[in-house]
């Protein structure tokens, strides 16, 4: 290998180590997550916050909140299903982890799709978020605060047609931004890192977007000094259990189920050997 190949390996396996211990911190301390999530994600999102070793708490009863969310190791809110009488309980929520000093994750899903959605995130924002996690759509209308048709929690972006709107949403938020697409985008406003794990089906499951979001918590929960990192490591973790659940999968459903397996059963091995993680 020459000097560059060298240095990129040397990179990898550096990137694979960091990512390992921080899955090993979530399994070791089993950190309470907060979801207040949307009613499609739920179950995914649930399932992979246990199969990673975390423990999550789909709590968002607006009574329950002062009891509970200063308590968590994290909190992830999720917009899917978004109501008139949900947003209240999320932004208390995301009130109580700001002031208790816990980290939060935003997911803006659909951002664009209606002028309440877009004042639902606006607001949210205002409230330091750690992390944002969208797709290229939901990052480039939120940072632009746009109203403009948008396909849902579809995207019609790529993540990389993203890159300057995650960077600029970094700057004025001061949140991490991170932008799921072929390959995943973090940025911080300055840095951009790419994470190149997963796989083209895992976007024809549901919910795969919101579960990697609130992983990201997870992450977050015993690592919030270095979000950053934490982020791509979350997002590369997710995409190599894609990976390997896709290796016996036949379709959708049962990547589903595998990837939560793969997630569950991920070992040093092969997490050190399948991280795709560069700065771009």
């Amino acid at each position: 290998m020459n000097s560059k190949q060298i240095e990129d390996e040397e990179q990898r396996r550096q990137w694979g180590a960091r990512t390992w211990s921080t899955l090993a911190a979530v399994r070791s301390r089993s950190p309470l997550i907060q979801c207040i999530t949307n009613f499609v994600s739920m179950d995914l999102v649930a399932n992979t916050l246990l199969s990673a070793g975390a423990s999550p708490a789909m709590l968002h009863s607006l009574e329950e909140l002062p009891d509970f969310t200063p308590n968590v190791d994290a909190l992830c809110i999720n917009v899917g299903t978004l109501s008139a009488a949900w947003l209240p309980a999320m932004k208390f929520a995301a009130e109580l982890a700001l002031k208790a000093g816990k980290p939060w994750v935003l997911d803006p899903v659909a951002a664009g799709a209606s002028k309440f959605r877009m004042m639902a995130c606006l607001e949210l924002m205002q409230l330091k978020p750690t992390v944002v996690r969208g797709n290229g759509s939901e990052i480039i209308a939120l940072s632009k605060a746009s109203t403009e048709f948008s396909m849902g929690v579809d995207s019609s972006h790529e993540s990389t047609d993203a890159v300057e709107a995650a960077k600029s949403l970094a700057q004025t938020s001061g949140a991490i931004v991170a932008v799921s697409g072929a390959v995943d985008i973090v940025t911080d406003g300055k840095q951009v890192i790419g994470a190149h794990n997963g796989v083209a089906m895992m976007q024809k499951i549901t919910a795969t977007g919101c579960s990697v979001t609130a992983l990201i918590a997870a992450f977050l929960a015993v690592d919030q000094l270095h979000a950053l990192e934490t982020t791509a490591s979350a997002l590369s973790i997710f995409g190599i259990a894609g990976e390997m659940g896709m290796e016996t999968a036949k379709g959708p459903a049962s990547l589903r189920t595998h990837l939560i397996d793969s997630l569950y059963g991920l070992d040093e091995a092969a997490v050190i050997s399948r991280v795709k993680i560069a700065s771009l």
